[in-house]
């Protein structure tokens, strides 16, 4: 991989992407608004950018992974962005979950310099970000997403071209829309199952193999019992992309029932401090309304 990478944003799942990164042997330069945050990541081999700007000038390709619309328009088109220093011929490739107007947007004006863009959205969690097991969800030209496949191959597992420029933004917000879903039957079943006196670790080892069986069911099920509230994602972050659907389906005259319900119950989590716990603490909303108590007992 002889192209020159630069990424920005060592949040929760950019700390594990760029160590993978080195891991396959890139050549990678990092900026990160909070410079303390990038000790680790320059400690095992990375090089430091004092800005978006000199990072881009510096790098062939430029990887995104901030947390909401505002942050990707600062660091790529704000003073000292991406934009500024950018090349001809690079390639940004944005990996936050945003709008998808703004990233087709953004790709516009980067066009306007002579730089491709790919929206790339990612889902995995932190877990999947440190194995280097993301799937990743890639919108913009083919022989552009042919040219980074070396670096998703890095960081991720599940790697599919899904359309045009901001096609990789909606599927994504579909991701989304199944994750808390998914995440509010797991809280369901899970109060159901500790009202009905279960054990509750035995009751999962017996659903989660057969028809009911999911990753948020396997993953944050365990989690739910053990009462551990470590974010592979946080409401925080979740209720973001929640908007984004929202917004999404409020312009297309989609009836968005589920989401909206979702959206509703963790704005209760978020009214009593709890936006930086995982979003499977879903079931906490759940417990305040039926007054049991998930793992009490276990």
């Amino acid at each position: 991989m002889s192209e020159k990478v630069g990424f920005i944003g060592l949040g929760i799942m950019g700390q594990g992407m760029t160590h993978n990164l080195l891991k396959a042997g890139v050549d990678l330069t990092v900026w990160n608004r909070t410079r303390s945050k990038a000790e680790s990541i320059v400690t095992a081999g990375a090089q430091w950018a004092d800005t978006p700007a000199a990072l881009a000038h510096q790098c062939d390709i430029i990887i995104t992974c901030v947390s909401d619309t505002p942050d990707v328009e600062a660091v790529i088109l704000g003073e000292d962005g991406v934009l500024a220093g950018i090349k001809a011929g690079a390639l940004v490739i944005d990996m936050s979950t945003i709008s998808p107007h703004a990233t087709r947007e953004i790709a516009a004006k980067l066009a306007e310099k002579g730089a491709h863009m790919l929206d790339a959205p990612i889902s995995g969690g932190s877990e999947g970000a440190a194995k280097g097991t993301l799937s990743i969800m890639v919108g913009g030209d083919v022989v552009q997403f042919d040219r980074a496949m070396p670096f998703f191959q890095a960081m991720g597992k599940a790697i599919t071209h899904v359309g045009e420029q901001g096609a990789g933004q909606m599927v994504k917000l579909v991701n989304q829309v199944l994750v808390v879903i998914t995440g509010l039957a797991v809280s369901e079943a899970m109060v159901f199952a500790q009202a009905g006196s279960l054990d509750l670790e035995k009751t999962l080892a017996a659903v989660s193999q057969g028809a009911a069986g999911s990753w948020m069911l396997s993953n944050r099920g365990p989690q739910m019992i053990q009462r551990d509230w470590r974010p592979g994602f946080t409401i925080d972050l979740q209720q973001k992309d929640l908007r984004l659907v929202l917004e999404a389906a409020d312009q297309m005259g989609v009836p968005a029932l589920g989401t909206s319900l979702v959206f509703n119950l963790y704005r209760t989590l978020q009214q009593q401090g709890l936006g930086s716990e995982g979003n499977h603490a879903l079931v906490k909303a759940l417990e305040h309304l039926s007054g049991f108590r998930v793992g009490d007992g276990v």
